[in-house]
């Protein structure tokens, strides 16, 4: 059972990395402005099409569909929340 915990837990650090590296890009930010806990839409570094950019990034590379429902910021106002998001919806 550890080794899944540790499974998941390299996989959860590389999911964090692969969505900051986007909104970094989709924003030209340094990297040091984005932590996982930032707010990026409260920080205003992301706006609608910085939106749909990250929706289109999770749905092709985490493989989840994502409903009208699942649009609220509570799922997308920071790394930490994007990924806790995504794992929802892996694991549904």
């Amino acid at each position: 059972m550890k080794a899944n915990n540790i499974e998941m837990d390299v996989d959860t650090i590389q999911m964090k990395q692969e969505i900051k590296d986007h909104i970094l890009e989709v924003t030209g930010l340094e990297e040091s402005k984005i932590q996982n806990d930032t707010l990026i839409f409260e920080e205003g570094y992301f706006d609608s099409m910085g939106f749909v950019l990250l929706i289109t990034l999770l749905e092709e590379n985490f493989g989840i569909s994502t409903t009208d429902s699942d649009l609220v910021e509570e799922n997308f106002e920071s790394i930490n929340a994007i990924t806790d998001f995504v794992i929802r919806k892996s694991d549904s």
